[in-house]
C-alpha cells in the first residue's frame, strides 16, 4: 500500500454563494492528490505522457462529511491500496485544519496508450517505483 499527503489552500473562486467549497471542486483536489502522489514516488504525470501513457478517469466518487471553507488549509491523504494493473484506484481523505475528516473520495483510472487510446499495462518505470509498496 502506498500513502502520500499534500496540502492545498481553499481559494475564494472555489467556493459557492454559501461560502463552502463547491462540490465539483473536489475532483480537482483529487487530481492534486494524484499528481503529487506520483511526484512523491519520483515520477510525474508529465513524464508518463512523454513516454506515451495517459491515465483517463473512469470513475469518480465522493462522500461529503463537512464543508471546506475559504482560506482553509486542506490536507489530502492519497492512498493506492491495490497493486496497479491496467487500472489504478486512488482513495482520498481530505482533512481541515482541525484534522476533521471532511471528504472521502475514490477515482478509478486506466493506463492507456497515448497514441491509440487503448488500455495498456503500466509502463515499466511506473511498476518499478510502486513495486516496493506491494511486495505481497
Amino acid at each position: 500500500m502506498y500513502v502520500s499527503e499534500t496540502f492545498i489552500r481553499v481559494r475564494y473562486a472555489e467556493t459557492d454563494q454559501m461560502g463552502y467549497v463547491y462540490y465539483g471542486q473536489y475532483a480537482t483536489y483529487y487530481e492534486v492528490g494524484r499528481v503529487e502522489s506520483l511526484r512523491q514516488l519520483g515520477l510525474t504525470y508529465k513524464e508518463l505522457e512523454e513516454i506515451g501513457v495517459i491515465m483517463p478517469v473512469l470513475e469518480n466518487k465522493s462522500i461529503y462529511h463537512a464543508p471546506a471553507l475559504y482560506d482553509q488549509l486542506i490536507r489530502i491523504v492519497t492512498t493506492i491500496s491495490d497493486r496497479p494493473t491496467v487500472r489504478i484506484k486512488f482513495n482520498y481523505q481530505l482533512f481541515n485544519e482541525q484534522n476533521l475528516l471532511i471528504n472521502e473520495g475514490e477515482t478509478l483510472l486506466v493506463f492507456a496508450d497515448k497514441r491509440t487510446g487503448k488500455p495498456c499495462r503500466p509502463p515499466e518505470v511506473f511498476q518499478k517505483v510502486v513495486s516496493p509498496f506491494f511486495l505481497t
